[in-house]
């Protein structure tokens, strides 16, 4: 069963629209409001991993400069 949006179906209906295509057009946009959600999730998931691969790489090219520094001297 889809859902579909009140506001949108009340929207489509009071335009003139006829009751089929109302609620077929609100349940399509309720259908991409999930799918948006879960993208915006994707995006909150890729933005901590690069973050920590960033936070890692700094470390690592620290520890691999202070290497390098004790090993000249």
């Amino acid at each position: 069963m889809t859902t579909m949006i009140a506001e949108v179906y009340d929207a489509f209906k009071s335009a003139g629209a006829e009751e089929d295509k109302a609620l077929a057009a609100a349940s399509a946009i309720a259908d991409y409001q999930k799918d948006i959600a879960e993208l915006r999730g994707d995006i909150k998931l890729i933005k901590w991993v690069a973050g920590f691969n960033l936070a890692f790489s700094v470390t690592m090219l620290f520890l691999i400069v202070r290497l390098l520094g004790n090993v000249a001297a």
